[in-house]
């Protein structure tokens, strides 16, 4: 979250207008040139990747990663749809109700007059900002606020008076939001009827099917043969789909599809 906050200082040129980070991809909708959007992009998987060269060890992390940008053009409520879509991800991934209640984004950040509780950045020395942010980069306004889980609030940093002046009203963002075709995603799987388990309930228990079924550890040390038996486990008890069996094994859409095709 942090490293958004700090992107959005080192591209001035950029605006964020949304975005939404999970288990496996993030989304962002930016405001200025194509060039622009793709070096912001560039910048924040780069500093993501060190981030996670330093911690893990892992080289390349996040280089092969492919990235889709497209435009949105000014008419036909393009920037409304954008923005829904992407606060509905959360939504359609049944981890939350409403976009609100997924914090890693800006899901919470619009039509929302509850004043900002948290200490600001200027009140932290450089060092304990270093830590908070896992950065040398400390050049950020003194007046941001850091909130109790410890990142910056979007609102900081978003253009949250452009998004609001888009959407005019609560009601017309909540019409948006409603109607986004991750919503009708979410609507169409509830109409076949298959219980609707989160992300969290399937990543406790898959370290105990893991367990129980092989004697394994975790998803990584499984087998070919084996991660198919799991997969077909997550699939049967908890009516998962190939997507999110993909976000909480921690593996591509197209291997998880590889794996049920062999059940």
């Amino acid at each position: 979250m942090n490293y958004v906050a700090i992107q959005a200082v080192c591209s001035p040129d950029v605006a964020v207008l949304a975005f939404i980070l999970m288990s496996n991809h993030v989304h962002f909708v930016l405001l200025g040139t194509r060039r622009n959007a793709e070096e912001f992009i560039e910048r924040f998987r780069q500093r993501y990747s060190i981030h996670m060269r330093r911690k893990y060890g892992i080289k390349e992390f996040l280089r092969g990663n492919p990235v889709d940008i497209r435009v949105v053009p000014f008419d036909n409520e393009a920037p409304e749809k954008a923005i829904a879509y992407v606060q509905m991800n959360s939504v359609a991934a049944n981890i939350c109700s409403h976009p609100s209640q997924w914090p890693w984004g800006t899901g919470n950040s619009f039509f929302n007059r509850n004043k900002p509780a948290g200490r600001t950045v200027g009140s932290m020395s450089r060092r304990a900002l270093c830590r908070l942010t896992h950065s040398g980069f400390t050049d950020l306004p003194g007046e941001w606020v850091i909130c109790d889980d410890g990142f910056i609030l979007p609102e900081m940093y978003v253009d949250v008076s452009f998004v609001e002046s888009r959407f005019r009203h609560p009601n017309r963002m909540n019409y948006f939001l409603n109607t986004s075709s991750k919503a009708k995603k979410r609507f169409e799987s509830a109409s076949e009827r298959f219980p609707a388990f989160k992300d969290q309930i399937l990543l406790g228990a898959i370290p105990d099917l893991c367990r129980g079924l092989f004697q394994k550890a975790s998803f990584k040390d499984l087998s070919d043969d084996e991660g198919s038996e799991l997969v077909r486990q997550i699939r049967f008890r908890f009516s998962a789909d190939a997507r999110q069996i993909a976000r909480v094994c921690g593996i591509s859409y197209e291997d998880a599809a590889k794996l049920l095709d062999r059940l």
